[in-house]
């Protein structure tokens, strides 16, 4: 079973937030509520979690490909 929490640090402002990952989509934006930088996924990643996070998405994390709910 996946991990469903993940803590996304702002690479702009380091601000940390524990956020509940979706499990039927992949997050292609996220705002930072400290600094209200809008995230997208670095290229070669699916989502902000992929990114950001200190776990990657559940369709990665079950080794199925992101995106793939």
């Amino acid at each position: 079973m996946a991990t469903l929490e993940s803590v996304l640090v702002c690479p702009f402002c380091k601000h940390a937030k524990q956020e509940i990952m979706p499990t039927d989509a992949c997050q292609f934006f996220y705002e930072c509520e400290n600094c209200h930088t809008v995230l997208r996924p670095l290229t070669g990643d699916c989502c902000v979690f992929c990114s950001y996070g200190s776990v990657k998405c559940p369709p990665i994390q079950e080794q199925k490909g992101c995106c793939s709910c």
